[in-house]
């Protein structure tokens, strides 16, 4: 009889402990939930006794919604058993632990979700397929994918919300190979993928840039109904796009002829991001044109693509239509257009719209530091990184300190480049990636400090890549260092066989220090291995349209006029003391033809067709291919001073202004 009661006891202390415990998870989501709905809880029955435990059944859950079924809870159940001194938990019925699991995963609430699982494991309620699921779901989305697999791996297979709820698991959070294995399983499994599928599976192959499995999956879109499908479209392109397939994306978007903007803007990123902003631009015009109202992503696109060929003139008008479209208080845009101006030489302008802008995130911050140090101007970029780190709530990060390392290089500041560098690990927990390392040797190959740089690049954590080398080429091309130069360029030809630019600079370095069987030898080598000089192409925007010019080119309507103004200005540079550099050009050329050769460099023909097609003090703004080369620096500097203009160049590592016979680089560069 004792044995019986005490029994009877602890079967009561645990129903109450389990009461307790499903009494704590419905207070952890009435205190977590964002949703209005779930803030509604309803008391349907008075309080209980004071010394017993709350029971689940007197709370009503209007928000209680289940995707399958999409049942409430009803008030009739709630207050029937209201009146039990305890609730058992076996209780509760399917739809309601369903009902539970999906406010969970609403809310991405884990430590509730498990202790709903427990639940369900002791109570001895049938856990269907619909409960099933949903603990599926719930653990995806919560990060805990393995546990998620280990419940997939034991329950029925024949409904393809599950399939999908875990490829699209393996699809966000990786590993990434997984999702496009499951996707395959499935298939063998009999099942036919949905519209949620492809995409889910598409954008595993997009992170990998698995283009064999990707267009393998493009043939099976295209033999199902889901061709047309905008979402599934948005993620092929995607996919094409981040393989580096333009065209076929293009093709995909041309196939689909009901178009929502998500599809519109998944092509313009494509183009954006794989080197086509002319393209994307063109496409936004299209966009506007066929009545479609842009987006915040839309905007953010079109200005970066405005922003990566300095197209100054295409991005104000961007800038104008997103403000008649109301935009005009989304930082994000105003984000997007300071990195645009600060692009397109218009500091002044970028500057302002980040004075304005209402919450100043980390990547507004990079956007103004990173332009200032682009253009030269290392004391600004100092000074705001300072202001970032007294004033603002965003935390730098790693692409904060690539601006600020670059700011250093740029302004030669070696002392503090190596506190900011040191910094970044000591006081922010950032570890050094290439693209630090690159600006730190830059920097300290610049400065003279080609050992420095050297021991830097062999005492690296990460592997050096072709930026890291070449900026040591580069530097010991000004420092005129053979011996380092054929080291790196060794290592360029070990990751970058195939490019040209690293033998032409070595060649000149041999050319400076009159190691013409060197020049030859290199000349020949690319003759071998079929390699050409890239060719240097200069372009200038005037009354909106952009006017290209190569080296010695005389193809322009304008030519002869040209080549007047520069034969003007040469005179007036020479009276003024101007002398050629012509030591690194082949020595099998007479010193005429190589004045000649120099004389006609990319930037010059753009500057003189400036020149005569703007008026007088009108600032020009040249953007090169290629790295501008010493002579034409001190050319321009001259040029400057004599027509009484600001000249900005734009070339293929910073900026230089010119003003006054001044350069902004300090001839620090």
């Amino acid at each position: 009889m004792k044995k019986t009661k005490k029994k009877e006891k602890k079967s009561l202390e645990r129903e109450v402990d389990q009461n307790q415990m499903l009494v704590h998870i419905v207070a952890e989501l009435k205190r977590s939930s964002t949703c209005s709905s779930t803030r509604s809880y309803i008391i349907s029955a008075s309080f209980l006794h004071t010394s017993q435990c709350c029971s689940l059944s007197s709370l009503r859950y209007p928000w209680y919604r289940d995707s399958e079924h999409h049942s409430t809870v009803s008030s009739s159940s709630s207050s029937s058993s209201s009146s039990s001194k305890f609730r058992n938990p076996n209780y509760l019925s399917s739809t309601e632990y369903a009902s539970l699991l999906q406010s969970c995963i609403s809310s991405r609430l884990i430590e509730p979700g498990k202790q709903l699982h427990a639940q369900l494991c002791v109570s001895g309620v049938d856990c269907n397929r619909s409960i099933a699921t949903k603990l599926v779901n719930l653990y995806t989305v919560c990060d805990a994918i393995a546990i998620a697999h280990q419940i997939f791996d034991k329950i029925p297979k024949d409904n393809i919300f599950l399939w999908n709820v875990l490829i699209r698991g393996y699809a966000w959070n990786g590993p990434f190979e997984i999702a496009i294995s499951l996707y395959y399983e499935m298939l063998d499994y009999g099942l036919i993928p949905d519209n949620f599928t492809y995409p889910f599976v598409l954008k595993a192959c997009s992170v990998l840039s698995a283009i064999k499995e990707g267009k393998d999956i493009h043939k099976h879109v295209t033999r199902s109904k889901w061709e047309n499908d905008v979402f599934v479209g948005a993620a092929l392109i995607d996919m094409y796009s981040k393989c580096g397939n333009v065209e076929e994306a293009r093709q995909v978007f041309d196939k689909i002829l009901t178009r929502d903007i998500v599809l519109w803007n998944s092509m313009l990123s494509a183009y954006s991001q794989n080197g086509h902003p002319d393209e994307s631009l063109s496409l936004c015009r299209d966009m506007a044109f066929m009545g479609f109202r842009p987006t915040v992503a839309t905007l953010v696109t079109v200005i970066s693509a405005s922003a990566d060929i300095a197209a100054l003139p295409q991005g104000r008008e961007i800038h104008g239509f997103s403000w008649r479209q109301g935009f005009e208080s989304q930082d994000k845009v105003k984000t997007a257009l300071v990195d645009m101006y600060a692009k397109c030489g218009s500091l002044k302008v970028a500057r302002n719209l980040f004075n304005r802008l209402n919450e100043k995130r980390v990547v507004s911050w990079n956007a103004m530091i990173t332009g200032y140090a682009m253009h030269g101007f290392s004391n600004e970029a100092l000074s705001l990184f300072e202001e970032m780190k007294r004033v603002a709530l965003a935390w730098p990060d790693h692409i904060t300190f690539v601006g600020v390392l670059s700011a250093c290089n740029h302004g030669g500041l070696v002392n503090e480049g190596w506190d900011f560098f040191d910094s970044m690990a000591r006081d922010y927990h950032i570890e050094p990636t290439v693209q630090h390392y690159t600006c730190m040797a830059d920097l300290l190959g610049h400065s003279g400090g080609l050992g420095d740089a050297y021991n830097l690049i062999m005492g690296m954590k990460v592997m050096p890549d072709s930026g890291v080398w070449g900026s040591l080429l580069n530097s010991c091309k000004m420092h005129g260092n053979v011996e380092l130069a054929e080291i790196a360029l060794e290592k360029l030809i070990e990751l970058e066989p195939n490019d040209a630019g690293n033998y032409v600079i070595l060649s000149n370095i041999y050319a400076q220090a009159g190691k013409w069987d060197g020049v030859e030898r290199l000349r020949n080598l690319m003759t071998e291995k079929g390699l050409k000089k890239s060719i240097a192409c200069s372009w200038i925007e005037v009354r909106n349209k952009v006017h290209a010019f190569l080296s010695g080119d005389t193809s322009h309507p304008m030519a002869n006029e040209i080549y007047e103004e520069l034969d003007r200005v040469g005179e007036l540079m020479k009276a003024a003391g101007y002398v050629p550099n012509i030591g690194p050009v082949f020595h099998d050329v007479e010193d005429d033809e190589k004045s000649n050769m120099i004389f006609s460099h990319s930037e010059r023909l753009a500057i003189a067709f400036g020149l005569i097609s703007t008026p007088p003090k009108t600032r020009l703004l040249i953007t090169k291919n290629l790295r501008i080369c010493e002579d034409c620096h001190v050319a321009i500097k001259f040029i400057s001073r004599i027509v009484e203009r600001e000249i900005t160049i734009r070339d293929v590592n910073r900026y230089h202004h010119f003003k006054d016979g001044v350069c902004s680089c300090s001839d620090y560069w």
